[in-house]
């Protein structure tokens, strides 16, 4: 027969049946849930391409407006610090050429890096 105090500590001490599926005490569940309720997740995303088909995105315009600030940064470039704004243009190109403005990315980082080149070896010459 246990007293109370008895089932009381039990409650404090760890399970002695601790590999074993079915547990000593109320108290030993201890599961986790989260895998259940959680939405399933895609292992592969679809490429640019089926996306803007399926309606997610707008191709083009979605990276147009990136596409001409970067192109503008890599004019700048050419006129005013060449390192800093071509490097700019240069990677809001990249930005801009993923997002599906390719021409203006393309002529981005093609200006940019022709200014960032101009500006580190024909400049100082002058």
């Amino acid at each position: 027969m246990e007293d109370k105090n008895d089932t009381k500590i039990r409650g404090y001490l760890p399970s002695p049946n601790t590999d074993v599926d079915s547990p000593d005490y109320p108290s030993d569940y201890r599961e986790e849930t989260a895998a259940e309720i959680a939405a399933p997740v895609p292992i592969a995303r679809p490429a640019f391409q089926e996306r803007s088909k399926s309606g997610e995105g707008t191709g083009a315009r979605e990276g147009t407006g990136m596409g001409w600030a970067a192109l503008v940064l890599s004019i700048l470039s050419l006129f005013v610090m060449p390192i800093l704004f071509g490097a700019a243009g240069i990677v809001l190109g990249f930005v801009a050429r993923r997002r599906g403005a390719e021409s203006l990315g393309a002529w981005a980082i093609g200006i940019g890096a022709i200014s960032i080149i101009v500006g580190i070896f024909i400049l100082p010459f002058f």
